[in-house]
């Protein structure tokens, strides 16, 4: 990991601190941001995505906003990750309540799978 993209995640945890205690860890080449356990963001070349579901999946693509994908075995697969509006970086009351949807949106993912015994 570079001193910039380190940089960069610390930033982020940081800024996030707003919704509660998030942490990063790295994965897949990039990382995750969690809150009790529940990923909901991650960091992909230098990119945040955050976590959404049927709730707020229109508000980014009104913004249009991509959604996370990678290729593997030279299939192309999407996550349930949209890219973060750029303003949120700097606004701590924008991040606040984007970082809070995203949290929803695991929650809400995470209860669903409790409910169907995953």
């Amino acid at each position: 990991m570079s001193k910039d993209e380190n940089e960069f995640v610390s930033y982020i945890v940081e800024l996030m601190q707003s919704i509660g205690p998030v942490i990063s860890k790295k994965m897949f080449g990039g990382y995750g941001f969690f809150l009790d356990g529940l990923m909901f963001a991650l960091m992909a070349d230098r990119t945040l995505y955050l976590k959404a579901d049927i709730e707020t999946e229109k508000e980014f693509k009104a913004l249009g906003l991509a959604q996370f994908t990678y290729s593997r075995k030279g299939k192309e697969f999407a996550m349930s990750y949209y890219r973060s509006p750029d303003e949120i970086l700097e606004d701590s009351d924008e991040i606040y309540s984007w970082a809070n949807k995203a949290y929803g949106a695991a929650l809400r993912a995470a209860a669903k799978k409790q409910k169907n015994g995953k």
